[in-house]
């Protein structure tokens, strides 16, 4: 179990994120674009940013999903996942409004399995059920590269940090 806050207010994740080095846990996620399930075999050999977060409708979250969005069309062999428990309608609505085309945008609302094998799944207080933000970048060989635990749901992630660690 990790400690993060909210508001500043203590809160808990109802794990740890994969280990630096260590295989990245394959999941089941639903792409919000056409409702079809992908895994993260779907892109193997690339890099992968997964920009993990509570909800697309919040002012954080989505300055995450476009922040990324920028940054993605600067890397190659990488592609950008979006990750959150949002029905896949908000996040495809909000990438459309935005003109946001490069990332993915998935959903763990129907399997739920991916909050609860990264370790990212808040366990407690005002979002429990909801993902934490957190980024977790995975190399072309399927290893973990980088990871951030965000310690407060309210704050941005290290982004310069996530992009150097590809």
């Amino acid at each position: 179990m990790s400690k993060i806050t909210l508001g500043g207010k203590p809160t808990n994740t109802n794990g740890e994120l994969p280990a630096v080095g260590s295989a990245a846990p394959d999941f089941i996620l639903t792409n919000a674009a056409d409702m079809s399930e992908v895994s993260l075999k779907n892109y193997a050999g690339k890099n992968v940013v997964m920009n993990i977060f509570p909800s697309v409708d919040t002012g954080v979250c989505a300055a995450s999903v476009r922040k990324f969005n920028a940054e993605a069309s600067k890397l190659d062999n990488t592609v950008v996942l979006c990750i959150s428990k949002d029905l896949p309608f908000a996040m495809k609505r909000f990438c459309g409004a935005e003109g946001l085309n490069n990332v993915v945008t998935l959903s763990d609302y129907r399997n739920k399995g991916f909050s609860k094998n990264y370790g990212v799944e808040i366990t407690d207080g005002a979002f429990e059920a909801l993902d934490a933000r957190a980024v977790v970048i995975v190399g072309t060989d399927g290893k973990v590269k980088h990871t951030e635990l965000v310690p407060e749901i309210g704050q941005e992630p290290n982004y310069e940090a996530a992009i150097k660690s590809l």
